[in-house]
Order: C-alpha cells, then sequence, then structure tokens
C-alpha cells in the first residue's frame, strides 16, 4: 500500500509539472499585462520597466526555470491585482466554492441515492415515478437555467431566501440545489439501474430464501455490491461540480474560485491564475488518491501492489 502511494504521489507530481508547463505558456499568450494595467499614455521604456518589475521581461525558459525554483519554497508568486500572495487569493475564494461543493455534493448523494433505492425498489410505483420525474428535470437544463428559476420563484415570488450573497444557511440553499441537482439526477439513475440488475442476481435470491429481513438484504448485500461505482460517479461529480460552480457563483454574486479565476484571466493576472491551476490539481488529484484507497476498504478483493 505504502509502495502504490508513492507511485501515485511520483506520477502526480509529473503530471502537476506538466500542467505548470502548459499554464504558464497559456497564459502569456492571451496578453501582456504592461498594455492592460498602465495607461494608454505609457512609454515603451514604461511597459518595459513594469515587465521587469513583475519578471516578465526575461526569456520564457528562464522565466519558467525561476517559477520553478519559486514554486519549490511554497512561493506562488505576487498577485498583479491584489497586491498579494497568489497562494493567498486562492485559498481565501476556494473556501465559498468548496463549501458551496460539499454541500451540493451531499444533497446529490442523498438524494439521488435515496430516489434510486426507492425506485428499485419498488419498480413502476409512485416512488419510481418521481425518481424518473426528478431525474428527467434534473439532466434537463443546465444548472445555471435554474438557479434563474429558483431565484424567480423563491427569491422574488415567495421571498422565501435571500436572491444573492454569502454567509449564511438562506444563502447557501438556493445555490446548493441548483448545482447540485444535475448530480444527484445521475446519481439517482446510476443507483437505481445498478441496484435492480444485484436485486434480481442470485446470491439476493439465496439471502431471502434463508429468511434474512429485507433490511438487512437491502443494505449487507444489495447496497453494498452497488458501492464501488456509486463512489467512482461521485468522486468525478466532485471535479465536475467544483468547475461548474463558474457560472452558479455568477448567478448567485457567490465569491467562489470559479469567479476568481475568470477575473484573474480577464485581468491578465498569470500568477494567480497559475496558482488556481496547480491548487485545482493537487486538489482533484488528493481526491483522486482517497478514492482509490476507499476502494480497498469498501471491498476487500481490492489489493494495491506492495
Amino acid at each position: 500500500m505504502v509502495s502504490y502511494v508513492l507511485r501515485r504521489l511520483g506520477a502526480g507530481l509529473v503530471t502537476l509539472l506538466l500542467m505548470t508547463l502548459l499554464i504558464f505558456t497559456l497564459v502569456r499568450l492571451v496578453g501582456d499585462p504592461a498594455h492592460l494595467m498602465l495607461p494608454p499614455e505609457a512609454t515603451d521604456a514604461d511597459r518595459e520597466l513594469f515587465r521587469q518589475q513583475l519578471g516578465l521581461s526575461g526569456p520564457l525558459p528562464l522565466q519558467y526555470l525561476d517559477y520553478l525554483v519559486a514554486l519549490a519554497r511554497g512561493d506562488l508568486g505576487q498577485s498583479f491585482r491584489f497586491s498579494a500572495p497568489a497562494l493567498e487569493v486562492v485559498v481565501h475564494r476556494l473556501g465559498p466554492s468548496l463549501l458551496l461543493t460539499g454541500a451540493a455534493m451531499a444533497f446529490a448523494v442523498v438524494t439521488g441515492v435515496s430516489l434510486g433505492i426507492l425506485g428499485a425498489v419498488q419498480p413502476g410505483g409512485l416512488a419510481d415515478s418521481l425518481a424518473r420525474l426528478f431525474s428527467a428535470i434534473g439532466q434537463a437544463a443546465p444548472p445555471f437555467f435554474f438557479s434563474l428559476l429558483f431565484i424567480r420563484l423563491f427569491a422574488v415570488e415567495w421571498r422565501l431566501v435571500p436572491t444573492s450573497g454569502y454567509g449564511t444557511l438562506p444563502h447557501l440553499i438556493l445555490p446548493t440545489l441548483a448545482l447540485g441537482w444535475y448530480s444527484a439526477a445521475g446519481l439517482l439513475r446510476l443507483t437505481r439501474a445498478n441496484l435492480t440488475e444485484v436485486l434480481s442476481s442470485e446470491y439476493v435470491k439465496m439471502a431471502r430464501a434463508k429468511g434474512l429481513p429485507e433490511r438487512v438484504v437491502l443494505v449487507k448485500h444489495a447496497l453494498r455490491n452497488v458501492a464501488l461505482p456509486l463512489v467512482t460517479f461521485a468522486a468525478s461529480q466532485f471535479g465536475i461540480l467544483l468547475g461548474g460552480a463558474v457560472s452558479v457563483e455568477a448567478v448567485f454574486a457567490w465569491p467562489g474560485f470559479g469567479s476568481l479565476i475568470v477575473e484573474a484571466i480577464s485581468q491578465l493576472d498569470y500568477p494567480v491564475v497559475q496558482a488556481a491551476v496547480v491548487v485545482s490539481v493537487a486538489l482533484f488529484m488528493a481526491i483522486n488518491l482517497a478514492v482509490d484507497l476507499l476502494y480497498a476498504v469498501l471491498d476487500p478483493r481490492i489489493r494495491y501492489g506492495h
């Protein structure tokens, strides 16, 4: 297990280096911050001096080497726009995004798995019909559509929750529902399909023939065997939700990570964009590694190399 983790960390480090090289090159193709941040009357000499102050005047290979040396020390640069460490800016805005994504993921898992179980246990019944309707609506439109719809209904018409903002539980409700509905619909369909197949399998019929209570059959024998695909899907959805939160954050004026990246790109704030990519890649690698290790807990037959 330890050797497996070390191999994954080594592969992750290589991936991280490749991503830093890619984003370091791409952001410099977008534009020159000297033209954006200096007034139109600035001379070429002023712009060159400005680039020197920001460390953007040397050849790109040397700039990248300096960036890697600083990165090894934990220094991701200074934000051009905020005049603060880029990592500090990113981490400050990452918290609200993780809160929103975590809440949306919890809503998706609880709602999707619960409705999927009801649909599999009572196929063709009222609960199954409602679950199918929930799934169809959830996958029929993107999150920003539900964001606008929920604001219109629950905030403007019925005045139940705030239209936008951040900081309290009522502010979290609508963004959570808008962002998490699509993933909940996917988990519902996956849970229902896998559980329906498992409930018709021979070993479940044998468990029932032994006189085991239906609750024990469902939890111990059926759900345990559909846990792996559900965990895999949920882990992939977490990354999708974190990336897809940009539109929801924009609609609800949520001060999150996605909106920061958009602002940094539009302002040509190279250090913030690069820091955001580094943090995102590290976060996704940590999630994937945690999921892989969780597989061994859920299924003792899975063994990683020693």
